[in-house]
């Protein structure tokens, strides 16, 4: 027993040095590569980084060495990008290159590979997409407007009734209204066992999904056989992951089947599908598509919404300005609607500074070169891991004079108009070929629910037992969700 556990030890040290010494090779490329900080022999500059808050170090070297910065971790190539300009440039300009994702084995190895947003890119992607699409669309999102104002009507009740945990209705809001257009499911309030489970996938996923916590298992591809147990930490829920998402994937696609059977089925993604039978696609793939249009979803769109109340509160300016405006253009005896929107547009730049203030994946999702690359004399070679630092873009000051401070004007024109209409083009749908497919339904669904929220609500600090005001200090959470 003794021999065999030192054969054990012996072995895997052995394991950890051929990896060290292959990862640490120094290789040789036709240009330099673009700048960053020196990092120690395989380690690179793992031990730099503030693990909890990456988007903070690569903001900081980004100061030190530039827009685009190179750094590795365990011999994985990264490019930190720090500009908007540049992230357009060559997600959006040479999309062809820049549109793969990099193999993140916690995604696999959690049950999460069904996951829309880390598939490579190909024919799977291109399904997924597809059926997203349908539902998702410019104008289909426009379309679902009694839906939102149903929802965001619910959402004044619940905060009207919440004494002190606000993730509770928001979560309800955005969860409901994905639900209803995924599987037609009609009501999902503050208490819903889908939802609770859906929330403990997702704070699970949102610390096992980013590259810098799946480095060590692709610089050490035998963890992988290893049996849950022997990890600690988040690593350790890896299998709780998996059982959620079965759950989860099979369990609301068979009650629309058993709705279809007994004729009580509503309108929906999965109900459309289903009677349709789309020759495209598979009941997988459908079920993946169902599922990840409600996990894409509702944690950005929950975060956001946090980040508007939170905004409203601090800026008590900003409140009363948009409220304003909401009750010169819409009679006061009606709610504020998508129709309305063209008309409201400082309400539009609270939204729009609202994503920029706090971006709610503030280092988006990495992509993947699928060819080598050269941009400014730099060398980016193929397989490097691309990362779009967006809270570096939300606190450039070039762009954004005084970026720590919320204000909607810094996009509006002198006449109070926006200055660019393309709210879809806002970084935080990300870039290029994996920007965001449900951007139309988020950003309406955003709007709807801000507009009645400051149409009905007015938003001020709490109180103490002796009526004095209770100060708020913002703290943002970590993760790959803020």
């Amino acid at each position: 027993m003794f021999s065999a556990q030192i054969l054990a030890v012996a072995t895997s040290c052995t394991i950890f040095l051929i990896a060290a010494l292959r990862l640490s090779r120094k290789r040789v490329y036709p240009l330099p590569l673009p700048p960053g900080p020196r990092g120690l022999p395989f380690l690179g500059n793992a031990l730099q980084l503030d693990t909890k808050r990456p988007w903070l170090t690569y903001a900081a070297w980004g100061k030190t060495y530039g827009k685009i910065i190179h750094s590795s971790i365990l011999g994985i190539d990264m490019i930190i990008i720090n500009s908007e300009s540049i992230a357009r440039e060559l997600l959006d300009k040479r999309s062809a290159i820049y549109s793969d994702r990099p193999v993140i084995p916690t995604n696999e190895i959690s049950g999460l590979d069904f996951n829309t947003v880390l598939l490579p890119y190909g024919e799977k992607l291109r399904q997924h997409r597809k059926l997203f699409h349908q539902v998702l669309r410019a104008e289909a999102s426009v379309s679902y407007q009694e839906m939102y104002s149903r929802h965001a009507t619910e959402l004044i009740f619940n905060l009207l009734k919440v004494t002190d945990d606000l993730q509770k209705p928001t979560q309800a809001y955005t969860a409901s209204l994905i639900m209803s257009v995924t599987y037609g499911y009609t009501s999902c309030g503050t208490q819903d066992p889908f939802v609770d489970r859906a929330q403990e996938l997702l704070d699970i996923a949102r610390h096992l999904l980013s590259p810098e916590r799946a480095a060590m298992f692709t610089a050490f591809p035998f963890l992988k056989k290893l049996p849950v147990w022997c990890f600690r930490g988040a690593y350790s829920l890896m299998g709780r992951s998996r059982e959620l998402c079965q759950q989860l994937l099979n369990e609301p696609f068979n009650e629309v089947k058993v709705q279809m059977a007994n004729g009580t089925v509503t309108k929906s993604l999965v109900a459309d599908f289903l009677s349709q039978a789309e020759e495209n696609a598979d009941e997988d793939t459908m079920k993946a598509v169902a599922l990840m249009g409600y996990v894409g979803g509702i944690d950005t769109s929950t975060s956001t919404l946090h980040v508007f109340l939170m905004a409203m509160l601090l800026y008590p300016d900003v409140q009363a300005r948009a409220r304003a405006e909401i009750n010169e253009v819409v009679m006061h005896d009606k709610m504020p609607t998508i129709d309305d929107r063209p008309s409201l547009p400082y309400l539009d730049a609270v939204l729009r500074e609202v994503l920029r203030w706090y971006p709610p994946i503030p280092l988006g999702m990495a992509h993947a070169t699928t060819n080598d690359d050269i941009y400014g004399g730099y060398f980016i070679p193929k397989g490097t891991v691309v990362i779009v630092n967006q809270w570096a873009l939300s606190r450039d000051e070039d762009v954004f004079p005084d970026a720590s401070r919320f204000d909607p004007t810094r996009h509006l024109t002198a006449d109070g108009q926006l200055k660019d209409q393309h709210f879809v083009n806002h970084f935080a749908f990300g870039h290029g070929r994996r920007v965001c497919p449900g951007r139309w339904f988020a950003e309406n669904s955003l709007w709807n629910a801000m507009a009645t929220i400051l149409a009905v609500l007015r938003i001020d600090h709490a109180r103490d037992s002796n009526g004095n005001r209770i100060e708020v200090k913002p703290e943002i959470t970590t993760g790959m969700v803020m």
